[in-house]
């Protein structure tokens, strides 16, 4: 077949391009961005999830317009439900008219774990967890995604750690304190190599830090801004 100049230009770029993204993913970077919003990169997809929420909602962390702002353009938007803490329609209506994206949670999630389909070696599977609040019964999803051969939990705000603890050889595993706690007290295992606990409330900071000053690989996050780097070079 005979190529003219146009095709083999198109060719040439699109092979450039596809060779650049996968230089560039030697990292998965994570910023946590307060509560259980999380915004992760491979250098070539962002992700963020549960953020935006509604900043300071029932009390816990704050965030200040500007940081919308920064949100990159065509994000994947990835929600574990429809609190405020972790959802703002808001806030998300007005990213994603000024920056587009995609929005995935709870109403589509079939869409979502099909998401692997156009992001380049990645996989998410969700799991249908508890989410109660005063006994009353909402709809929650807990995901594991697994990114470059790295996996990464986001519990979200589930208090039940049956899911988590079926679940073996996490790389990095995101859960409230009240998740950690429960796995222990019912003696299940978080098999994971570093975990992070989010979501803390203001008065739950300090004791935490100290709670978990010498504990290796479990970290809380306490300040926005923190970044978590999850190395993909092999020897």
């Amino acid at each position: 077949m005979k190529l003219n100049y146009k095709t083999t230009l198109l060719i040439f770029t699109l092979t450039f391009i596809s060779n650049v993204a996968f230089a560039q993913a030697k990292e998965i970077k994570i910023e946590f961005l307060g509560n259980c919003g999380l915004y992760m990169t491979d250098g070539v997809t962002n992700i963020y999830t549960d953020f935006p929420y509604k900043s300071g909602a029932h009390g816990y962390m704050e965030f200040e317009a500007s940081e919308l702002d920064s949100i990159k353009e065509n994000s994947v938007f990835i929600f574990t439900h429809k609190h405020a803490d972790h959802y703002s329609k808001k806030n998300l209506k007005r990213v994603m008219k000024e920056k587009g994206g995609q929005e995935f949670g709870v109403s589509n999630i079939a869409d979502l774990e099909a998401l692997g389909e156009t992001v380049d070696d990645f996989e998410i599977k969700a799991f249908k967890t508890a989410h109660k609040v005063f006994g009353i019964s909402f709809k929650h999803y807990s995901y594991l995604i697994t990114w470059h051969g790295k996996s990464i939990y986001l519990s979200g705000d589930t208090t039940i750690p049956t899911t988590i603890g079926e679940i073996k050889n996490i790389d990095l595993a995101f859960i409230p304190y009240w998740l950690y706690s429960n796995a222990k007290t019912q003696n299940i295992t978080i098999d994971a190599k570093e975990i992070g606990i989010y979501h803390l409330y203001p008065a739950e900071i300090e004791p935490a830090e100290k709670l978990f000053k010498d504990k290796e690989n479990q970290f809380p996050l306490t300040e926005k801004g923190k970044i978590i780097r999850l190395d993909l070079q092999t020897n």
